[in-house]
C-alpha cells in the first residue's frame, strides 16, 4: 500500500517536473524569439492580437488533451502523411530556432540567480532527459 502510494507520488512528481520544464522552455522560446509579435508584424494583422493568443492557448489545450486521451482517429494514409509532414516541418523549425537562440539558458540562469551554476543546470537538464527517456523506453514501451 505505502509502496504503491510512493510510486504514484513519484510518477506525479516526475510528470509535473517534466511539464514545468517543457512549459518553461516553450514560454522562453516564444518570449525570447518573439515569434507571435514577429508573425503579427509580418502579416500586418495588429488588430487580431487577441485571436493569435487565443489560437495559441486553444492549440496547446487541444494538443494536451490529444496527448493524454485515448482517442483513435481513423484517417487515410494521405492525411497521415500530411499530418506527419506538418509535424516534421514544425519540429525542424523549432529545433533550428532553438539552436540559433542558445542564450536562453544563460538568461534563465541569471533570472533564477544560478549563473555560477550554469553547467550544473545544463547537466541536470541533459541527465534528466536521458534518464526520463530510458525510464520511458524500458518501463512503458513493451
Amino acid at each position: 500500500m505505502i509502496q504503491t502510494l510512493l510510486i504514484n507520488f513519484l510518477q506525479v512528481l516526475i510528470g509535473f517536473s517534466g511539464g514545468l520544464a517543457v512549459g518553461g522552455g516553450f514560454v522562453a522560446f516564444i518570449t525570447v524569439l518573439g515569434i507571435i509579435p514577429r508573425l503579427i508584424q509580418l502579416t500586418k494583422t495588429e488588430k487580431l492580437v487577441k485571436m493569435y493568443g487565443g489560437c495559441v492557448i486553444i492549440g496547446l489545450l487541444i494538443g494536451t488533451y490529444f496527448s493524454f486521451a485515448d482517442i483513435i482517429l481513423n484517417q487515410s494514409i494521405i492525411i497521415l502523411i500530411l499530418w506527419g509532414l506538418f509535424h516534421g516541418i514544425f519540429n525542424g523549425l523549432l529545433a533550428a530556432a532553438l539552436t540559433e537562440v542558445l542564450n536562453v539558458f544563460p538568461i534563465i540562469s541569471k533570472r533564477i540567480k544560478m549563473e555560477r551554476h550554469l553547467l550544473i543546470l545544463l547537466m541536470a537538464i541533459v541527465f534528466g532527459k536521458i534518464i526520463g527517456s530510458l525510464f520511458q523506453w524500458t518501463i512503458f514501451v513493451k
